[in-house]
């Protein structure tokens, strides 16, 4: 998939990008070392998982440079990111931020214009992924750990960096917590994945523009991950340990692939996600300043002006002749183009 990626990039593009994933990959490397004591907390059983996520980390920095290297995104991230640091914007709209944060973001309140279920879906996928990432991560780099608070009895003490943050009883409803939180993100997850995979095989406008790599493993890795993670737990009570070492495998194969499939997939939107929160705060306090843009047509409004010159430039960047339709509204594009293909195409059929 890397190879794939570099492929597609012009040349000083994907060496740029390559020294970004290096140096991200090695800065991981360094805060893993450091982060668990110069590896004193560093679980050896949880190597694979910490190699797939320095393999990630170089993925999602590489992929990240070439996709801020095309001009469009380039204008799109540069004024977000200008939008986020303005003090001006602060001014303007001081809670702007932390609501769409939590709107765009958190609760994507975006996606229940289109279906509540799907919606719902979303969230029981996005919540659980960030509840099993906050868990898996620290843990696999070694910078928590759960130990035992005496030699005997079911206390147990929760470090970070080696410095004790809580101590609970593991037979209470915190320790129970504790020590599924995994199984809760498995629970939210695999519904919300299944409800998308059963709309993918049943939906015609899904059908028809979706692939099998793109669309359809994400969904399916997300459930092999879950499921197998339920049954580790049911094999540990249930089967005393019967079966558990294959599912083990499995579970980490999976999760390994997963990690690394993320910043060449469909997956890699959730690093993309939060860029555009800059773009939305852009637009947002340029509407405060009631600088509407109108058609050239019909006058009704279409944007902010700011956006729509922003727009524009990003077309020349690009190299796109026709920049000055930005300037008309969506009817009025369609009136415009109907009177020229009669006055110029069809005009020649008499």
């Amino acid at each position: 998939m890397v190879a794939v990626a570099v492929a597609r990039a012009p040349r000083s593009v994907a060496l740029r990008a390559t020294l970004a994933g290096v140096a991200v990959s090695l800065l991981l490397i360094l805060a893993i070392v450091f982060g668990s004591r110069l590896l004193k907390d560093f679980d050896s059983a949880l190597l694979p998982y910490a190699v797939a996520t320095v393999f990630l980390a170089f993925g999602v920095a590489y992929r990240y440079t070439v996709w801020i290297s095309s001009p469009g995104a380039r204008r799109l991230f540069k004024q977000g990111w200008r939008s986020l640091f303005s003090v001006a914007n602060f001014r303007k709209a001081p809670t702007a931020l932390p609501k769409m944060i939590a709107t765009y973001l958190g609760f994507q309140k975006f996606l229940g214009a289109r279906s509540h279920a799907r919606w719902a879906a979303h969230q029981l996928i996005f919540w659980g992924c960030i509840l099993a990432a906050a868990i898996t991560f620290p843990l696999t780099w070694g910078w928590f750990t759960f130990t035992s608070g005496s030699g005997a009895g079911p206390g147990y003490e929760m470090r970070i960096w080696g410095f004790k943050i809580l101590g609970f009883d593991a037979l209470s409803v915190v320790g129970w917590l504790m020590f599924h939180g995994l199984d809760i993100a498995a629970v939210l997850v695999i519904p919300g994945a299944s409800y998308f995979l059963w709309r993918r095989m049943k939906d015609r406008g899904a059908i028809t523009g979706q692939r099998f790599g793109y669309d359809l493993v994400p969904l399916i890795a997300l459930i092999v991950i879950s499921v197998t993670g339920l049954l580790l737990t049911f094999s540990s009570i249930f089967l005393h340990g019967g079966g558990y070492e294959f599912l083990a495998i499995l579970h980490m194969v999976s999760v390994v692939f997963t990690l690394i499939y993320i910043p060449f997939g469909k997956f890699f939107h959730i690093v993309q996600r939060p860029a555009a929160v800059g773009m939305q705060l852009f637009k947002y306090t340029t509407r405060q300043d009631e600088q509407v843009f109108p058609c050239k047509r019909c006058g009704e409004p279409i944007d902010t002006a700011p956006y729509v010159e922003n727009l524009r430039g990003t077309m020349r960047d690009l190299k796109l002749d026709f920049d000055a339709w930005a300037q008309y509204c969506p009817r009025c594009k369609r009136v415009l183009r109907g009177t020229a293909y009669l006055s110029h195409v069809k005009k020649g059929f008499k």
